[in-house]
This record gives C-alpha cells, sequence and structure tokens, in this order.
C-alpha cells in the first residue's frame, strides 16, 4: 500500500511504526474470509482491509477519529484471525492499537458510551471491585428486560454475563510461594490474574496442584496487578502501561531474588499482552530491557507443559471439545500443545468446525457489541455442540464465560482436565453434571 505521511509526521515513532505496517498491506483481501465481524455483516468497513483504509486516511491526514472511523473500529475484536491469514505479514495488531490510542485522544464519545467504558476501566482490572459488582447484579438482574435502548444494551449485558453465585475468594490467589513436592525441578510465577481469579478461582489451583506435583516451585508475587489488556484494547494506553511497569516491577523482584524459569499465564488473553510488553514498552529508556526479558519468559501453561516430562496418564474415557481461544492461536500462535497435552492424559479430542472464528467475548466485546457478539456466539455453540463432546476445554476465562451462557456442556480450563488425569481432583463442573 502506498502512503504519503511527511517527514515531520514520521518524526513521531507510533506513526513511524504504523506507516511500515500499512506499507505491507497489498490489497489481496484475504483477511476478508477470516474475520468474524466481515463474515456476520458482510461490510466490507468491517474487515480488517476496510479498517486498515479507514486507519491509514485518518493518520495520512493526521484527522481527529469521527463517529463512522469509530464505529469499525469498536466493532473490530482484535481476534487477530487476519494475521494468521495475511500473506504478507501485515501487522493489524499494532496497527489497531495505534488507532484506539488515537481514537482515545482525539475523539468524544456519547456520554453513555463514555460512562460504560469508564465503569469496565475501573471495576474489571480490580479483583475487589469486580467480586462487589458481580454480588451487586443480582440487585439490577430484574431490570434486565427493561433495558432495551441501545445505550443500554451494554448494562443489559453486564447483567447477563454475571453469575448467578461468585465463588470464595481462593487461598492460591494469596500472594506467597507454592513449594515443589520432592526435588525441585524449576522455579516458576503464575499470573493471579483480575477477573480470573474472579469467576474461576480454581483454575490457577489446578495449574498449581498440577505444576507442584511435577516438582515445580511456584510463587505468585505481591504487587501485581491487572496485565493491562482490558484498558489497552478501550485505547487507555498510559494506563495499560502503568500496569506493565508495575507488573515488570512485581517479576524483576523474583528474577533478581529467587530467579524465575518462567511466568506462568492460565488465560491466554493476558499471555498475548504480556508477551507484548516488550513492544509496549520499547520507547522506554527505564523499562525496555526489562520488558523484554519478561515478555521472553511468559509462557502459557500448556505451552510450558509441553516443555515436560509428564508422568504415565491415565485413561478417562471422556470426549473433548477444545476451542481455541483466538488469543491463543492467533495471538500466540499455540495450536497444537493443548490439543497434544489433552491426548496424552487420556482425552479424545474433537475440533469444531470454524475454529478460526471468534466466540464473541474478546474481553469487553461481549458487554459493548452484545448485538455482534451473540452471533458469534451462536454460531460458536453451534458448532462446538455438533461435536457430541462431553465437554469444553479451552484456554481463556473469557471464552469459558461467553460459551458457557450459550450451552449446557460443562465448559473448562484445558490445565483442570491436565490435573484431574495427573491425579488431581475432578473438575466440580463435571461432578455436577455426573460427567466423571
Amino acid at each position: 500500500m502506498q502512503t504519503n505521511f511527511t517527514a515531520e509526521q514520521l518524526t513521531d515513532p507510533h506513526v513511524a511504526e504504523s506507516e511500515k505496517i500499512l506499507r505491507k498491506c497489498v490489497h489481496c483481501g484475504f483477511c476478508t474470509a477470516t474475520c468474524p465481524t466481515y463474515v456476520t455483516l458482510g461490510n466490507e468497513l468491517d474487515s480488517p482491509r476496510g479498517r486498515i483504509y479507514l486507519i491509514k486516511d485518518m493518520l495520512e491526514n493526521d484527522r481527529p477519529a469521527d463517529a463512522e472511523v469509530v464505529t469499525h473500529i469498536d466493532r473490530c475484536l482484535s481476534c487477530l484471525a487476519c494475521v494468521t491469514t495475511c500473506p504478507s505479514g501485515v501487522d493489524y495488531m499494532h496497527l489497531v492499537d495505534h488507532a484506539r490510542a488515537h481514537i482515545e485522544k482525539t475523539y468524544k464519545r456519547p456520554f453513555m458510551n463514555r460512562l460504560t467504558r469508564g465503569i469496565l476501566a475501573a471495576v474489571l482490572p480490580y479483583p475487589g471491585r469486580f467480586r462487589l459488582a458481580l454480588r451487586l447484579a443480582r440487585l439490577g438482574r430484574p431490570f434486565r428486560s427493561l433495558m432495551r435502548a441501545p445505550a443500554l444494551k451494554p448494562f443489559a449485558a453486564m447483567l447477563a454475563l454475571a453469575p448467578r453465585t461468585v465463588p470464595a475468594p481462593s487461598v492460591y490467589s494469596r500472594p506467597g510461594s507454592h513449594p515443589a513436592e520432592g526435588a525441585r525441578k524449576a522455579r516458576v510465577a503464575i499470573l493471579t490474574g483480575c477477573a480470573q481469579p474472579v469467576l474461576d478461582p480454581g483454575i490457577n489451583e489446578a495449574a498449581i496442584r498440577l505444576l507442584t506435583r511435577l516438582g515445580i516451585e511456584v510463587v505468585a508475587p505481591a504487587g501485581e496487578v491487572c496485565c493491562g489488556s482490558l484498558v489497552h484494547h478501550m485505547g487507555r494506553e498510559q494506563q495499560a502501561l502503568a500496569s506493565a511497569r508495575a507488573n515488570v516491577d512485581v517479576w524483576m523482584r523474583e528474577i533478581e531474588n529467587g530467579g524465575l524459569d518462567a511466568i506462568i499465564i492460565t488465560a491466554s488473553g493476558c499471555g498475548t499482552t504480556i508477551k507484548d510488553y516488550g513492544h509496549m514498552l520499547r520507547l522506554d529508556p527505564s523499562y525496555a530491557e526489562k520488558a523484554a526479558v519478561v515478555s521472553g519468559l511468559a509462557k502459557d501453561i500448556t505451552e510450558y507443559l509441553a516443555t515436560l516430562d509428564l508422568p504415565s496418564h491415565m485413561p478417562k474415557g471422556v470426549t473433548v471439545a477444545y476451542h481455541s481461544a483466538c488469543s491463543m492461536q492467533h495471538g500466540q500462535k499455540i495450536t497444537l500443545a493443548p490439543k497434544q497435552l489433552l491426548k496424552a492424559a487420556g482425552f479424545t479430542v474433537r475440533d469444531p468446525a470454524e475454529g478460526h472464528l471468534c466466540c464473541g467475548s474478546a474481553g469487553t466485546y461481549n458487554i459493548m457489541q452484545p448485538d455482534i457478539s451473540a452471533a458469534l456466539k451462536a454460531r460458536k455453540v453451534k458448532n462446538i455442540e455438533a461435536t457430541k463432546a462431553d465437554v469444553i476445554a479451552t484456554g481463556n476465562i473469557g471464552c469459558i464465560t461467553q460459551i458457557a451462557s450459550g450451552t449446557g456442556i460443562p465448559i473448562v480450563h484445558t490445565v483442570e482436565l491436565i490435573d484431574w488425569a495427573y491425579g488431581g481432583p475432578v473438575p466440580q463442573k463435571l461432578m455436577d453434571l455426573h460427567i466423571a
């Protein structure tokens, strides 16, 4: 793609990076076939190629974002299926990140939209606030059917997604060290997270149990905060960078004090962002090198388990539909390890059709774009249910919450099944449905 940025514009490192990304696009349109919003809406401007045109025009003319640009960028899930498909290597992820930051700086959203986004940014990254919000949701649930106006749909979506009961806080969510059983083979840190320990603390419990049984010391460091992903995708770049710096400081302290062989992440959405810390902080002389170290140590739990010698498996006779989260398959390029681990553990694994398409969760997307999200969820659930599986496994809490709201098949994190296969307890969701 030909660009016409001025020399002065290119002195801005963010613009210079976007210009290089834009030049790689050759308008081939391969991305349209795998873009969930284009497949759903059929609008060229709701495809990666269409959004690239809008972003180029906005940045090249140094123009504030307008309502049309914001509408189509907001509809992007950041699923990154287009990045997997693109034969030219267009780095759409960082291009749309820049566009969102530009929108946040130059566009004044309608009041209710600002309010909704502000609430999400002030609540979701903070476990205590999020837990309180979920408990208060029961008061608003009876009024959900009245929230039909477009500006209120996000609040109706929040209430629909809020669980009826909130699990009790887990001791595994507290800062502390979990010693290895037997001789210590390695030492890792685990990301506690923000939404996940509130919605499903059993995920990290399973990961820690499994790792310690395998001879891995697991530390949950004090001072860790949200990875920054949620606000990063809202264009709130300074808030996201502040979270990144805080976490880099925490993990570097652990590296210096006891050494770390890896930083384990059990939510693939968080993993994609943490692996990008080196890029996000590349212009910060105080953090660039440290952030690169952290990004290099970041590993999805299945990515790390695939490097270990696991004991003999225990056959389970359970059929698993594996849903590959977008942040796993497109963001981190982890496609085989989770399925290979499940198969080695004795499970029968089935791949749902259209596995490359997003389930519609995408961070806060199922709140901010509930209609498109609902269409994608229905499509995903139909494909999963067609596998006739006993259970669904995936590696991201957002996908778990989204898909669970559309099917009666139990859905658990991949590590919960692997922990069970290698001596851990039966996942609670399987006990309730008498699958085990």
